[in-house]
């Protein structure tokens, strides 16, 4: 049965009865359209749930008005949702960016809609998924039906993220602009992170990182590196300058070689026109990018992730502010553990030594009541901040208090000398 083809994004949700649970795009790729009119069309539906991941621009979806009718369930928090799950008034569910679509296809998690944004059918009737497959190729093969969001501005890219046009049970279609996400603004301390982890990075590495100060400092500081790979769950542009400067060419990767692989990508329009049609970059189900027995076949992983808080064990807190959900669980663990198997590999968080205006140590004697241990202490390896490197593996507790010490904020440095006594009675 071909799909309806609706006049308004209003006409297109129309179709979400009462007690439905739906999944939405996520990322660039979130269905702004679409989920502007669920906030329209869910005040006349009561027990809507709205499973997503980080999603761009759907603060509509947070009007207090929506209370009795739609509930948020999160695997990742951001923005439009932030504010709600410290509240209570959305759920978050912890749990490896890589299991989310094992969740779908297993049926624990049961998707009566998607709701998406794809890029226009080609000749053979597929849409593409665009910059964005992550966990919604998974949510789509489960899902009861599909309403679509049809964008001319959508990159159709290469990879897993295909969608037949006969499988939508609604369409509306409107040329949109995708969010952009410029590189971001230099900053002395991202500069000095990011000249102490490119410190690490080895010719023929294969990359892991985020977006944000901290990876595009990291990924500026690696223009003369050479054979660089990417196997990642997301890229930006500094990756891009990189592989037009021929930094990056993958050619040392064992899974892919010759592509950059990715989960979902946010960036410039730049960026958005050299994925497009680019079979050099391959987007792919997140079970398969952050699968550790997938990671790990690429030699010489390295993966860079970011954190909250780190305490003087190892421990890193990277989801919650204490009990406040800030984001979510991700893909950190993945990318450790499978850098951690690699031969040659190896893993960085990267986060700067204070917050709060520097009023506040990220380095502390233990996490705040609550904090959220994403990667464990038998886990981590490397800890970067703008004062230097900390190797955590094979080191004691005493040892890597020291090191964690000696690279935390000079003001912080002798309180942190003396709670760890006080507290864990190692003296260092």
């Amino acid at each position: 049965m071909p799909p309806i083809i609706c006049n308004t994004a209003l006409e297109a949700v129309s179709l979400i009865e009462n007690g439905e649970t739906i999944w939405t795009h996520s990322m660039g790729a979130t269905p702004k359209l679409l989920l502007d009119a669920l906030a329209v069309h869910a005040l006349n539906r009561h027990d809507l749930t709205l499973l997503q991941l980080h999603t761009e621009g759907a603060e509509s979806l947070s009007d207090p008005r929506l209370k009795a009718h739609l509930r948020h369930r999160c695997f990742f928090g951001g923005v439009p949702t932030r504010l709600l799950l410290q509240q209570g008034d959305a759920d978050y569910v912890p749990i490896f960016l890589s299991e989310v679509p094992k969740l779908f296809r297993s049926g624990e998690q049961h998707i009566d809609t998607a709701i998406i944004q794809v890029s226009p059918p080609d000749k053979h009737g597929i849409c593409s998924l665009g910059i964005s497959v992550e966990a919604t190729l998974a949510a789509c093969q489960m899902a009861g039906k599909i309403i679509a969001h049809i964008n001319p501005m959508m990159p159709r890219t290469h990879g897993d993220g295909f969608v037949h046009y006969q499988k939508f049970a609604a369409v509306y279609e409107q040329s949109m602009v995708l969010p952009q996400h410029p590189l971001a603004v230099s900053d002395p301390i991202s500069s000095a992170i990011g000249k102490n982890v490119a410190k690490l990075v080895r010719d023929g590495d294969c990359l892991q990182m985020g977006i944000g100060s901290i990876p595009d400092a990291v990924l500026s500081c690696l223009t003369e590196h050479r054979d660089l790979g990417v196997h990642t769950e997301l890229f930006s542009d500094g990756v891009l300058n990189l592989v037009e400067s021929g930094a990056i060419n993958n050619s040392r990767k064992k899974v892919h070689p010759d592509k950059l692989v990715t989960g979902f990508t946010l960036g410039s329009q730049r960026l958005y026109d050299f994925v497009d049609d680019n079979p050099s970059v391959i987007f792919m189900d997140i079970e398969q990018v952050n699968d550790t027995a997938i990671i790990r076949k690429n030699p010489n992983v390295m993966a860079i992730n970011s954190a909250l808080q780190v305490d003087i064990s190892g421990q890193v807190c990277a989801d919650s502010l204490g009990t406040s959900i800030y984001s979510g669980v991700g893909g950190q663990m993945d990318f450790i553990r499978g850098a951690a198997l690699s031969e040659g590999g190896r893993s960085v968080i990267a986060l700067p030594s204070t917050a709060a205006k520097g009023t506040i140590s990220r380095i502390a004697t233990v996490l705040s009541p609550g904090a959220g241990v994403v990667t464990t202490r038998a886990h981590v390896h490397y800890i970067v901040t703008e004062y230097g490197i900390a190797n955590m593996r094979g080191k004691s507790l005493r040892e890597r208090a020291r090191a964690l010490i000696d690279i935390a904020h000079p003001d912080f440095r002798e309180q942190l000398c003396q709670e760890t006594f006080d507290i864990w009675r190692l003296r260092v």
